[in-house]
């Protein structure tokens, strides 16, 4: 026990004076270190810092403004991660000292021994507590009537609602799906600059483009046979009924394509804020324009001329990436590289605009990269994909995902649509959270882009394989080989295992993790062969692949992007294990899901890897686990997902979606929308 902190009599007059003193100094402990809550990063694209290192806080960054929120600040689930209070469940919480009006004030009574320090809370318990919080207040915008989904819609868009906005609320009933507007979110941010193009330019460059799903008269077809443009379709023939006439072009490449400068973005958003306007009933056009069939001439029968795109194929992708960040961001000041070949040069302080105490706060915000300039040399994408072909034109190509300042309009990728067991596990979700055989697993390809000899050492997979290691971690921090592409974990996280000098050796129990094939540069002489690669082959060594359904059987699931997005995702939500996720990629259901509730974040240069794992597992005697917290989460993910991300849930999307789309293309659009609900 603590020894006393005073000798054991102290003249009486003391007692009074002590106790409130003690509260004093713990409640101004507690209030110092509350986390402070990070800004919303803006539902289009957030600000970076300027040339300087980001302080601890995000309230700075400058906002490009609110595009699918109107009056009221963005507040989407998975983008607005605001730590405060502790555990949800009371574990770890502050203790406050008794008040001074609890204790006997008798003259010449010993002084009690002082109170052992009061345990601070995890920072994660504290993410974790606002998660809770942020789930309970999405749950509580449910819409429960067709005017109440309008009036939810008017309040948080601006305008009325497009035409068969009925019907599409009705099928969603139909299909017991969970009405909350915020969920659609991504909707808008992707839509909303097109209100700065012409109607008619929206769809000349939608029906002239080389790969289109075509809708006419109820009826969905195309002319393309790429499996990508198939799967879309079949998803899409399901609800067309429901759609008016549409042309919807397809990117079908993994990398996305479209990055618009943010100065032109800027411009066409102020258009679609003056646009904004609820309407008079009387004036509202109440029905979709007809279009001609689909062909290589416009409505007036005139050949159609569509803008050219100027496709680029420059690397390193960075240098077009960062074109849509604001000018005064850190991605667009800081200088580029030009070259990779040495080890990656890591500056976590970019990363406290969207941590606490190094822990992701706010998960959209740490997908995002303007404010991050150090991830061109920590992410294959940035350093070379693997093909390139990008414009500045904006116009309306539809894809499966995107990073941060790409412009396209997401759809559902389709191997979540199809659902290949490759990529869900197919119905074998995974035994209960005790009978699981084991911690942690990662299995996969080395992509993330087209690694070679000289760049290799920045791609976020070979990162990830390395710093489970046990041989590499224990002879960094021995100090007897200086790690090729990782660092050691910095002392924010006080890892325990550290201290003693037995990362290494505490990785080695839980960490079950390895390529399956080392996906070489395929201009390497002599050609590889069996997964291997010359230049890594004294790096890492292949393992034997697992299929999902067998990686279900541990509780920790790392997700980690390859080329684009990981497909394995949904299928990780659906488990009963843990998603512990690390991306810069946005996809459709995004604003469904709240970190630290339905899944863990990482930061992309995975500084935070151990401390997550040390919180969970535990260390020995000195750290207690929390295996208890990480099968809640792990089940709470997977419940919502059962419930917000089935196939009904794309097709209402979608759906949703493709209404917008159609009325952005109308050159009618500024009066139409659906306002029965105001006139009945």
């Amino acid at each position: 026990m603590r020894s006393p902190a005073f000798p054991p009599r102290r003249p009486s007059h003391l007692v009074r004076y002590i106790f409130p003193a003690f509260l004093l100094i713990g409640l101004f402990y507690y209030l110092s270190h509350r986390p402070r809550d990070p800004a919303a990063p803006n539902a289009y694209l957030t600000s970076g810092h300027d040339s300087k290192l980001p302080s601890s806080s995000s309230s700075n960054s400058h906002k490009q403004g609110t595009p699918d929120v109107v009056n009221q600040p963005a507040k989407n689930p998975a983008s607005n991660q605001k730590p405060v209070y502790g555990n949800t469940d009371g574990a770890n919480q502050p203790i406050d000292p008794m008040p001074a009006s609890d204790q006997p004030a008798q003259p010449a009574q010993p002084v009690q021994p002082v109170a052992p320090k009061p345990t601070v809370a995890h920072p994660i318990d504290e993410l974790i507590k606002i998660a809770d919080k942020d789930y309970k207040d999405l749950l509580a915008k449910e819409s429960k009537t067709l005017a109440d989904a309008a009036q939810a819609y008017r309040k948080r868009r601006g305008r009325h609602p497009p035409p068969g906005f009925n019907k599409w609320y009705e099928f969603a009933k139909e299909n017991n799906a969970l009405v909350v507007e915020d969920f659609f979110d991504q909707i808008y941010h992707d839509l909303n600059p097109f209100w700065g193009l012409d109607a008619a330019t929206i769809r000349t460059e939608a029906m002239g483009y080389e790969m289109v799903i075509n809708v006419r008269n109820g009826n969905a077809s195309a002319g393309s046979d790429w499996f990508w443009t198939q799967i879309w379709l079949d998803m899409i023939q399901t609800i067309e009924h429901l759609l008016p006439d549409m042309d919807i072009a397809l990117n079908a490449m993994d990398e996305p394509r479209l990055v618009v400068p943010w100065e032109d973005i800027s411009t066409y958003m102020k258009k679609e804020k003056q646009s904004r306007i609820l309407s008079p009933t009387k004036s509202i056009v109440k029905e979709f324009q007809k279009l001609p069939p689909p062909g290589k001439h416009d409505e007036s029968g005139k050949s159609l001329h569509t803008i050219d795109k100027n496709w680029e194929d420059t690397n390193p992708y960075w240098l077009i990436a960062r074109r849509g960040c604001p000018p005064d961001s850190p991605a667009r000041k800081q200088p580029a590289m030009n070259s990779f070949n040495d080890k990656p040069n890591f500056a976590p302080s970019w990363a406290t605009p969207h941590q606490y105490q190094g822990y992701v706060s706010n998960a959209s915000l740490s997908a995002e990269f303007c404010h991050q300039p150090d991830l061109q040399g920590l992410e294959g994408i940035f350093i070379k994909p693997l093909t390139t072909s990008a414009t500045k034109v904006l116009f309306p190509m539809f894809g499966g995902s995107k990073l941060a300042t790409n412009n396209e309009i997401l759809l559902p990728a389709p191997m979540y649509w199809n659902e290949e067991e490759r990529f869900t596990g197919g119905d074998d979700h995974g035994p209960n959270w005790n009978s699981k055989i084991g911690p942690v697993i990662w299995r996969g390809v080395a992509t993330g882009g087209r690694n070679n000899e000289s760049n290799w050492k920045g791609f976020q997979r070979h990162r990830f394989v390395s710093m489970n290691n046990a041989t590499k971690l224990t002879r960094a921090e021995e100090g007897m080989e200086s790690p090729a592409n990782f660092e050691l974990p910095s002392s924010t996280y006080n890892l325990a295992a550290q201290k003693e000098k037995r990362l290494g050796s505490w990785v080695s129990q839980w960490a079950d993790v390895g390529f399956t094939d080392l996906f070489c540069d395929p201009d390497v002489e002599p050609k590889q062969e069996d997964g291997q690669c010359v230049y890594t082959d004294e790096h890492y060594e292949t393992v034997l692949g697992q299929k999902l359904a067998v990686q279900f059987y541990y509780k920790y699931l790392p997700d980690i992007d390859g080329n684009s997005f990981s497909g394995r995702y949904l299928g990780f939500l659906r488990s009963t294990s843990l998603p512990i996720k690390s991306t810069l990629w946005r996809e459709w259901h995004d604003s469904r899901l709240v970190a630290w509730k339905h899944f863990v974040p990482m930061d992309n240069r995975f500084g935070d890897y151990f401390g997550i794992m040390e919180y969970f597992l535990g260390y020995e005697d000195s750290v207690p686990s929390h295996d208890d917290v990480a099968e809640r989460i792990a089940m709470d993910g997977k419940a919502w997902a059962e419930k917000v991300l089935r196939k009904e849930d794309m097709q209402i999307y979608v759906l949703r979606l493709l209404l917008e789309y159609a009325r952005i293309a109308d050159d009618r659009r500024e009066s139409m929308g659906w306002v029965d609900d105001l006139v009945s």
